[in-house]
């Protein structure tokens, strides 16, 4: 027999990319790795463990990748609801992140969020905000895998006085991770309507010559296409495509407002799309055309967005809220079927940060980044298709273990990285600061 560090076994197994649904299997899991995936009865004798799990009614699936939020958000959750995006960006979220952003904030909000993360099942985050080497602090004590996408704008915020310095910043925290297994530095400019044309373009040279990716937020509502073709402007994707963004390495986020040429090109280009569907509910920032962008063969991603803004991090919520939006937009209920929606959850995150040789799929060879979901409660029986009753029927406290790369981030709800009393603790404390303050 051939030693293994862990072996689970479960009703199903949804791999997500190759096979289907397989039915009473085992994932191997050695060094960190999927070792072997092969019928339950076939375990004995080839393969044995220290550990051995037996989820009799359980689907285990590819971690969530969450392709787009903003962690340390979590501390705003609920501070500014029912108010549209620039209301809610420019009188209450930037005045907030002025006043209360710091290394610290950023720590605590992140590690916080982590916790959540790891309770929704998401094993792969990837994170716009402030501080990234706070956020990849968190994500480290948290056993997290994490791309982490350092900002620019060209105004000073309490990280960074302009431009130059957010570089200087995002290189040297590139530098800093470069080592860490779990963590990954990118670019994050933050809009087409904050950062201007030379930094962009100092920016993509050192993307370019680091192969690092890049994360935007772009037309993400009616009002930024307006602003940005007032007097005779070009549209924000086109002036992108002018300066050189698009491609494999750009990961779009938002994308409501988009021309059927603007589709091909992004097809052509090879751009990930990066779908956050509640949030842009939340904000009625419009209506991303999901179903469009897949026929027309652009990879879509889906992601939270922050918890200020949407408001939590649940991506099994997220991606029911993707398959029933899509099919409304397209007028098709064929539109964005189950199966999809578990791949944009899943593998197109993986594919949209350019690690989906490492993640996103449970294929031998592949990190064994898993989650288990208990099928067997009242509110997913009977059971007919498994893959369903994940994306429509299930919810996120049906997830009952995670794992990142073999490690056990969560056993039967219980988190084993993260002091759940700690972050809590933590987490009301920042909330009694910033009430008290806004009172």
């Amino acid at each position: 027999m051939t030693a293994a560090d862990l072996i689970i076994h479960a009703r199903w197994i949804i791999p997500v990319e190759g096979t289907g649904t397989l039915n009473n299997h085992a994932i191997v899991v050695r060094d960190g790795l999927i070792a072997d995936i092969l019928p339950s009865d076939q375990v004995e004798g080839r393969w044995q463990a220290a550990k051995v799990l037996h989820l009799g009614q359980h689907a285990l699936t590819p971690g969530f990748v969450n392709a787009h939020t903003h962690s340390a958000m979590n501390l705003f959750r609920g501070l500014a609801d029912d108010l549209p995006l620039m209301t809610w960006l420019e009188q209450h979220i930037w005045p907030a992140e002025g006043k209360w952003i710091s290394d610290e904030f950023v720590h605590d909000g992140s590690r916080f969020a982590c916790a959540e993360m790891i309770r929704s099942g998401t094993t792969c985050f990837a994170d716009m905000y402030f501080f990234p080497e706070a956020i990849a602090r968190a994500a480290k004590e948290a056993g997290l895998r994490a791309v982490l996408f350092s900002p620019l704008l060209d105004f000073p915020t309490p990280m960074a006085q302009g431009p130059d310095d957010y570089l200087r910043l995002a290189l040297a925290a590139h530098d800093n991770w470069r080592h860490e297994p779990l963590i990954q530095i990118g670019f994050g400019p933050h809009a087409p309507y904050t950062v201007s044309d030379a930094p962009l373009q100092k920016l993509l040279t050192y993307a370019e010559e680091l192969d690092l990716p890049i994360m935007m937020h772009i037309h993400e509502t009616a009002g930024e296409i307006m602003m940005a073709t007032a007097d005779g402007g070009a549209r924000p994707l086109d002036r992108l495509h002018g300066l050189g963004l698009l491609g494999p390495r750009l990961l779009a986020v938002h994308m409501t407002q988009l021309t059927d040429d603007e589709i091909s090109l992004l097809a052509q280009t090879g751009t990930s799309v990066v779908h956050c569907p509640e949030s842009n509910l939340k904000l009625a920032s419009g209506f991303c055309p999901v179903e469009k962008l897949r026929n027309a063969g652009v990879n879509v991603a889906l992601g939270t967005d922050g918890a200020a803004s949407n408001n939590d991090l649940d991506m099994q919520g997220e991606m029911k809220t993707a398959a029933l939006l899509a099919k409304a937009v397209a007028q098709d209920a064929a539109a964005l079927p189950a199966a999809a929606a578990l791949e944009m959850a899943t593998l197109a995150g993986a594919r949209a940060l350019g690690i989906d040789s490492q993640t996103g799929s449970l294929v031998i060879g592949k990190q064994a980044d898993i989650i288990a979901f208990d099928l067997g409660a009242v509110e997913t029986q009977p059971l007919y298709d498994p893959v369903a009753q994940i994306v429509y029927s299930a919810s996120r406290a049906q997830i009952s273990h995670t794992f990142v790369a073999g490690r056990a981030l969560m056993e039967n709800r219980v988190l084993t990285t993260l002091n759940e009393a700690r972050v809590l603790r933590d987490a009301r404390a920042w909330g009694d600061r910033i009430r008290g303050e806004s009172a």
